[in-house]
């Protein structure tokens, strides 16, 4: 797999459902987005998912994102690809319309230019049979929402360079996705192949009068696709197999696959009475929710499963997991010359998703904010992902905050961080938090005091900071020693405010 790194430049050529979800996670992991759609209410539209995709990523993560790209409706095809790395289409499902849309990117885009088809079952070959260059095709398959769901099959076609392949894997990854190449092209590749089945199966259900639309939703919401989310059909059924494991429940279990379960071999004509059936009982099961209401609905239980996962290092919450690191770790250490007054270690706007139910920042945001900025003073001093893995680090031991002013969503808050101690195996923090006022000026939030002792991972026991770490460190300290002693320093809880 190719090293994770998301492009500069996007484009996106169509902007519904899919093409929108694929701007949303462009723009927000800081990548510019090129966008041709010729419905006039395209930006309306892409703008509405933005709006959810805001709100969904607020309660995702606390991990500092990048600066958000920017977004550029184009007049043209030609115009939207202009200098584009990574080209995705999104366009109807009709093979005669994208193969004339890959005509129109041909002509104008770079000759470097990864295009992707969102495609969700025509095969690549076909895709690309009229293309000049058809060795930069591929099918990058995502599954809505595109801003949540990290899977993205990979599908080359006879055609397609296995470095292109490579070249969208790193790309995708670099957004927060779980890339899954398919080792042969395939109608409906991998994923969709089990929907269909599912829905096959789901329509005779109805057609005979078994279950009802809700019925059939609730076998799987409440039962198995749960497991599913976080453990897939083979090692769930190695599970269901106990501690004999998957051959004996192949043993146990195979010889239903010849019993007159399913009727997956056919599929029940859609007259228009079983699509009213089907219509209504979903009317019935949903109707008094808006789709804007179930996508959030959707999107906040998703983000629920995926804080879940993430939490038990599992599943496509190790994918969640792994972006919140890269994005960690693509903040750049500040190298200020001017060592002599606090460091500005932190700077966001406060998310919606950081508010309680008064619309004010709640408090433990606050201690997430201080922690944000130990992290950057730690990296200041070379406590990275390197120093990391070697094992050492510092842990918190002990932390005072005030909390002496209230913030809203939206506002523009940083941090500033004075080091009070630093040396031996302790480093002692103090923080302020700040929020931008409208003249550009600003208002103290809160303050937090905290006390770290270096620590070896591996023994799990106090040790000295590698030379290097430590002298960075006491560089700071011994600069910061000039200054005046923050207000509030070495107070205790209760203590004269």
């Amino acid at each position: 797999m190719a090293h994770a790194a998301k492009p500069a430049h996007a484009a996106v050529i169509g902007g519904g459902v899919i093409g929108g979800g694929w701007v949303a996670r462009l723009i927000q992991n800081g990548v510019d987005v090129g966008i041709f759609d010729p419905d006039p209410q395209a930006a309306r539209k892409i703008g509405d998912v933005m709006m959810n995709a805001d709100h969904a990523l607020a309660r995702l993560t606390m991990a500092p994102m990048p600066p958000r790209g920017e977004m550029h409706f184009a007049a043209s095809i030609a115009a939207a690809v202009d200098g584009a790395e990574l080209i995705i289409e999104a366009v109807p499902e009709r093979l005669d319309v994208k193969q004339a849309v890959y005509d129109e990117i041909e002509a104008a885009a770079a000759a470097d230019a990864v295009i992707s088809s969102s495609t969700s079952g025509i095969l690549p070959s076909d895709l690309q049979a009229k293309m000049r260059h058809p060795e930069r095709l591929l099918v990058g398959h995502p599954f809505n929402p595109v801003y949540l769901l990290p899977l993205v099959e990979l599908v080359g076609g006879s055609a397609t360079d296995p470095a292109t392949i490579d070249r969208a894997a790193g790309f995708f990854a670099g957004l927060g996705m779980h890339p899954l190449p398919i080792a042969r092209e395939i109608e409906a590749f991998v994923a969709d192949r089990f929907l269909e089945a599912v829905w096959r199966e789901a329509l005779w259900l109805v057609k005979d009068g078994i279950a009802t639309t809700q019925e059939i939703d609730d076998a799987i919401r409440y039962g198995f696709g749960l497991r599913w989310a976080q453990m897939g059909l083979f090692e769930t059924y190695r599970v269901a197999g106990g501690e004999a494991g998957m051959a004996h429940f192949i043993a146990q279990f195979g010889p239903c696959l010849k019993w007159p379960w399913t009727k997956l071999m056919d599929v029940p004509e859609l007259t228009d009475e079983l699509v009213k059936t089907i219509s209504d009982q979903s009317d019935a099961q949903s109707g008094q929710h808006s789709i804007r209401e179930l996508e959030r609905i959707r999107d906040n239980n998703l983000v629920a499963i995926l804080h879940a996962l993430k939490a038990n290092d599992w599943g496509a919450g190790q994918t969640v997991a792994n972006w919140e690191k890269s994005l960690y770790d693509a903040v750049p250490a500040r190298t200020e010359t001017a060592i002599d007054r606090p460091l500005e270690t932190m700077r966001q706007q406060v998310p919606s998703g950081w508010t309680d139910y008064n619309g004010h920042m709640n408090e433990a945001r606050y201690l997430d904010c201080f922690s944000m900025a130990t992290d950057a003073v730690m990296r200041r001093i070379g406590v990275d992902a390197a120093y990391l893995a070697e094992g050492g680090s510092y842990f918190t031991v002990e932390t005072h905050i005030r909390h002496l002013d209230e913030v809203t969503a939206g506002t523009q808050i940083f941090a500033t961080s004075q080091i009070l101690r630093g040396e031996g195996k302790k480093m002692q923090l103090f923080h302020h938090l700040y929020a931008v006022v409208a003249d550009g000026g600003s208002r103290l939030l809160a303050t937090g005091e905290h006390m770290l002792i270096h620590v070896d991972m591996n023994s799990r026991s106090a040790s000295l900071p590698r030379a290097d770490v430590a002298a960075r460190l006491a560089e700071l300290a011994a600069a910061h020693e000039a200054l005046p002693r923050p207000e509030g320093a070495g107070r205790a809880v209760g203590g004269d405010q």
